[in-house]
């Protein structure tokens, strides 16, 4: 059994664990959107012509998948040892997760993207159905699987341990990319909402990190580094 001072320890350690309170926010929200933009079906239907142009590829289903597990894994790993990077990740993707609702609230939106049939019967393809019936075609702009995968991977980028493992750092590129293309071709979003997800995901990038980097390498002006900038 853990005696008082172990408990108050631990919980001292971990104290950043109250970021996670995000999900009582999120999920009712997010839930309350897919009841009500799914019953009224009435919502703007997002589409480009050059979605049209991009096939459905069922074997794409597996990185789609490995999302979860990427969000997820990534995060938790930035909890346990780096809190400071934490504290950024969960900025920047809850902060960008807060946007998509509000959008999705003010701007009820959906998909008539989905293939009616398949021309293909395998594993794959039951995959994808599956993943139809759980996961209703509203509520798409900008993709959230999109702006968590580049925000994975920026925050990967800027912890010195995991940028330096090339298997860790070069994986998550390909993954994160190959997340972002299986969104499209699995035609759970149109070209349009991976394209404002990148654009969110460049404006909240400077605010989140570019800032904090400037603070960091910001050199400490002093009469004695002024004098010697000058020569004495």
């Amino acid at each position: 059994m853990f005696s008082r001072s172990k408990c108050k320890a631990l919980i001292y350690r971990y104290k950043h664990a109250w970021v996670f309170l995000y999900i009582f926010l999120y999920l009712p929200w997010f839930y309350y959107l897919e009841q009500h933009v799914t019953a009224n079906s009435d919502f703007h239907v997002i589409h480009a012509a050059v979605d049209d142009y991009i096939p459905f590829i069922e074997y794409f289903i597996v990185p789609y998948l490995l999302w979860f597990a990427f969000i997820a894994v990534t995060f938790l790993w930035f909890f346990f040892h780096d809190v400071s990077g934490f504290y950024k990740m969960a900025a920047f993707l809850f902060t960008g997760m807060t946007i998509f609702l509000i959008i999705s609230t003010l701007y009820p939106n959906g998909l008539d993207l989905r293939p009616v049939q398949f021309e293909r019967d395998n594993i794959f393809v039951d995959m994808v159905k599956t993943l139809y019936k759980a996961d209703t075609p509203t509520n798409v702009l900008p993709s959230i699987h999109v702006f968590n995968s580049i925000g994975v991977c920026i925050a990967i980028s800027h912890n010195k341990t995991l940028s330096s493992r090339k298997v860790i750092h070069y994986g998550s590129l390909i993954l994160g990319i190959s997340i972002i293309l299986a969104t499209m071709f699995l035609k759970q979003h149109s070209v349009i909402d991976v394209t404002l997800a990148g654009c969110m995901a460049t404006l909240l990038y400077p605010v989140v990190y570019v800032r904090e980097s400037r603070k960091v390498f910001r050199p400490k002006v002093t009469k004695h580094s002024v004098k010697k900038a000058m020569g004495d």
